[in-house]
């Protein structure tokens, strides 16, 4: 009993230390934030991707974000679209292929990778970089992956377990969503 007491604990601490909002995340976040509130100004929209738990993350935010929020927020998790895009287009360029045909001009695409190496992910932040969209990153592990080189704001969880990273995620993008809904609320949107 003594060691499993032990894990929880060091989990806990972990959890909480790497879920931490510095001030440099606090930055991150109200510019994040501003993006949003740019999106639905403009009368855009957000595509999110993710692999795995990431794409239940997405799933997540984009009910969220275009419930509450009231920003349209979009996902790719349909099962017919990802085999089709991947049996035609191939698994590494699913995510691109995706926003080559959803995405328009003024659009935010947000990309979610623990790893920050997923094949998918990078392909695609390269499609956003030639289509000029603003691209947010969500990654984790290594701090220099490469999906957070290519991001035009980038947020890192400082972790190397896996629910650890994906709960973070989860933790900030919903944070965003519902600063969002207090915010329409107040300014009656």
């Amino acid at each position: 009993m003594k060691k499993i007491n032990e894990f929880i604990r060091l989990y806990e601490n972990s959890f909480f230390e790497s879920a931490k909002i510095s001030d440099e995340m606090l930055k991150r976040l109200n510019l994040f934030y501003k993006l949003t509130l740019k999106i639905k100004k403009n009368k855009k929209k957000i595509l999110i991707f993710g692999n795995g738990g990431s794409a239940a993350i997405s799933s997540h935010f984009s009910v969220d974000m275009t419930k509450i929020g009231q920003i349209r927020t979009v996902n790719f998790n349909e099962s017919d679209l990802l085999t089709c895009f991947s049996n035609d287009y191939g698994y590494e360029n699913w995510v691109k292929k995706c926003i080559e045909f959803y995405s328009d001009k003024g659009d935010m695409i947000i990309l979610i990778s623990s790893s920050g190496e997923s094949k998918n992910m990078i392909n695609a932040a390269k499609t956003c970089k030639k289509k000029k969209l603003k691209t947010i990153t969500f990654t984790g592990f290594k701090q220099s992956n490469q999906l957070k080189k290519l991001g035009d704001l980038n947020f890192w969880a400082n972790s190397s377990i896996y629910n650890h990273i994906e709960n973070i995620h989860q933790y900030w993008l919903l944070l965003i969503t519902d600063l969002v809904n207090t915010q329409r609320k107040k300014n009656n949107l």
